[in-house]
């Protein structure tokens, strides 16, 4: 397989996702809103509020944003720490108009959630745990302290305890669900984007060395000519020049380097010319293209191909790159993890197509089989582990990348075990460990008789 690393997703850069002028301009909006709502509920219900203490504090976020607008570049990114402080203040600012205007009374009490929300999204856990630690314990101080609401009769607006408890169990509940739920949803998305992206890089490198390839081997097959023509020349100087010694030694380096030149071509070429006939091969040795990486690794790699029904020959396919790098990416797993031989069973009916790689390793771990294929997924390694598998610090990228690319081809892929955990000592020459399993519709991968012919392509007459 393909080396891919797996730093591609790299926690210390979720803080990266959020600009600085993101958060600004959603400062922008809270303020006005803040503005607003005091003017609506002065003017509107004539409560009796501290216009200096909210001042203060809608000031502080005027100059904090204005700071932020003028000092700092508006395609500024904001590092962990800077994403973390934003936010916290942005509490901490909410937190003090909430101790203005009744604490838990005031049924905007639940706009704390925004912040914490948001940094779920873009931080990473232990900075997500500090944002809702604070709110935690800022919203249960300004629970037991706060400046009451007052009305237009001058009476203080106080709602039942027993209100104020469930408004502050809510938020509670609300900061650690939320913030739970958003980190979770966005760490997957955007682990499969990146997962995604990956897959995208490998079939790109696949198809890269896929059509260098097929230059080579065309630069081969058009160079061979002039080759010869060099060769054949050359050899007739050498026997016109016997008497000139000099222009002889000369005429047989010429003819030397063209043999020379011939075999580095041949040994280029040998991926095949990029044309339509080869572009399509048989079944089995589209199988052995992939595996041909992994069979001198110190492992037998054992493929049999057989018609799984009477009168069916064997089929031609295409030799898509997913296809092959997908396969190759399956049967290296299998060679990594076998203890000493993988078989590879080829099968096909008129209908379907069927690969089966097995390994005689211990196979998948039970706790993940059900897993496979999602990306970046880890477990805890064991010491015996490490010593079976010491390239591995998990499993995950590589498998979706074969999983993924297998199935653009069409494929239905299922994984599997030979047998239970606790039969490993018998494994070793056995068809006992990790089982894949992959299905094609014969309609989807195989190339029709008529496709065969028209790769041959039309004869050309040759010029006297």
């Amino acid at each position: 397989m393909d080396h891919i690393s797996e730093d591609i997703i790299n926690q210390e850069r979720r803080s990266n996702w959020v600009r600085l002028r993101t958060l600004v301009w959603l400062r922008w909006i809270a303020i006005t809103g803040q503005v607003v709502t005091i003017g609506i509920a002065m003017v509107f219900f004539g409560f009796q509020l501290s216009l200096g203490g909210f001042a203060i504090v809608i000031g502080a976020s005027v100059i904090v944003n204005v700071v932020a607008s003028f000092v700092y570049p508006e395609n500024m990114r904001l590092t962990e720490r800077g994403a973390t402080w934003m936010l916290l203040f942005d509490i901490t600012q909410l937190s003090a108009m909430l101790y203005l205007s009744g604490g838990l009374n005031n049924p905007f009490a639940l706009l704390i959630l925004v912040p914490v929300t948001i940094s779920a999204t873009a931080l990473r856990p232990t900075s997500v745990i500090a944002t809702g630690g604070v709110a935690i314990v800022l919203v249960t101080l300004i629970a037991l302290i706060n400046v009451p609401l007052v009305d237009i009769n001058g009476a203080p607006v106080v709602l039942p305890y027993i209100f104020i408890f469930g408004s502050w169990t809510g938020i509670v509940v609300g900061i650690t669900f939320l913030g739970g739920y958003a980190w979770k949803v966005t760490s997957e998305i955007h682990t499969m984007s990146e997962a995604l992206l990956a897959t995208q890089m490998a079939l790109g490198r696949e198809q890269k060395l896929t059509d260098l390839g097929g230059v080579v081997a065309a630069a081969a097959h058009e160079l061979g000519t002039p080759l010869a023509t060099i060769k054949l020349v050359s050899a007739e100087l050498v026997d016109d020049l016997a008497e000139f010694e000099e222009f002889r030694a000369d005429a047989q380096l010429i003819h030397e380097q063209a043999d020379r030149c011939r075999d580095i071509l041949r040994s280029m070429g040998r991926s095949g010319k990029n044309d339509l006939h080869l572009q399509m091969a048989p079944l089995q040795t589209v199988i052995e293209e992939a595996a041909d990486p992994h069979m001198q690794r110190g492992k037998t790699v054992i493929i049999d191909a057989s018609a799984g029904e009477t009168g069916v020959d064997q089929p031609h396919v295409f030799r898509h790159p997913e296809m092959i790098h997908g396969l190759r990416n399956l049967v290296q797993n299998a060679v990594d993890f076998s203890q000493s031989t993988v078989w590879v069973d080829v099968s096909w009916t008129k209908d379907v197509i069927r690969v089966r790689i097995i390994d005689d390793g211990a196979g998948f771990p039970a706790s993940v089989i059900g897993k496979i294929g999602d990306p970046f997924m880890r477990r805890r390694r064991r010491e015996d582990d490490v010593e079976k598998r010491p390239a591995y610090e998990g499993m995950g990228l590589g498998l979706f990348i074969a999983k993924t690319l297998l199935e653009r081809t069409g494929a239905d892929i299922s994984f599997a075990n030979g047998s239970p955990s606790h039969d490993q000592h018998l494994h070793a020459g056995r068809r006992s460990g990790a089982i894949v399993e992959l299905v094609w519709p014969m309609s989807r991968i195989a190339v029709s008789k008529e496709e065969q012919t028209k790769a041959l392509g039309e004869n050309v007459l040759f010029e006297h």
